[in-house]
C-alpha cells in the first residue's frame, strides 16, 4: 500500500461466489502481501462471531464477509445467519470501545450483477486507508513494532 502504516484486512468469503477459485486467491495474496487475508468459506453461513472478533484481535484492521446474493445460497439461508452474527458481532466490538465500522458484510444485490472475489478486494482496498491501526495492538510502519501480547513467546 502506499500509505505510511499498513492496514491488515481479513476478508471471509463464500467459496460459491464466482471467481473466487485458489488461482484468484493466491494472485490477490501476491499483489496486496500481508495487506490482505483471505479466508474461503464453504458457506459465509458457516462464519462464527468467534472467526470475525479472533481476526480483530489477532491482526486485522477491519473485517469483511462477502457472501452469496441473497435467495442464491447453495445452503439456503447461510447469507441470512451470517448478517445476525456480523451484526452481534458489532454490537460487541462496540461495548468494547472498536468502531463497528471495522466489521463490515457485502451482499451482492442480484445473481446477475458482475462481482468478482478481485473486484471487490479491489473495492475494499482503496477503502483500507480509512482504517486506523487497531488500538487493539500497536502498528508501526509496516506492520514492525507490534507489541508483544500477553502470554507470547519472544523469539
Amino acid at each position: 500500500m502506499t500509505n505510511n502504516l499498513e492496514r491488515t484486512l481479513a476478508i471471509f468469503y463464500c467459496r460459491n461466489m464466482p471467481e473466487s477459485g485458489e488461482e484468484v486467491r493466491q494472485s490477490l495474496e501476491k499483489k496486496y502481501g500481508k495487506s490482505i487475508r483471505l479466508f474461503p468459506m464453504p458457506c459465509s453461513g458457516r462464519i462464527d462471531i468467534v472467526h470475525l472478533l479472533r481476526a480483530l484481535e489477532e491482526f486485522a484492521d477491519a473485517v469483511y464477509v462477502i457472501t452469496c446474493p441473497e435467495g442464491a445460497c447453495r445452503y439456503l439461508e447461510g447469507n441470512k445467519r451470517i448478517g445476525k452474527r456480523v451484526e452481534r458481532a458489532k454490537s460487541i466490538i462496540e461495548g468494547i470501545g472498536l468502531e463497528k465500522e471495522r466489521l463490515n458484510l457485502i451482499t451482492p444485490v442480484a445473481v446477475n450483477d458482475k462481482f468478482s472475489l478481485a473486484s471487490y478486494a479491489e473495492e475494499i482496498m482503496k477503502g483500507a486507508i480509512k482504517y486506523t491501526p487497531s488500538p487493539v495492538f500497536k502498528k508501526t510502519a509496516h506492520g514492525a513494532g507490534k507489541t508483544k501480547r500477553k502470554g507470547s513467546k519472544a523469539p
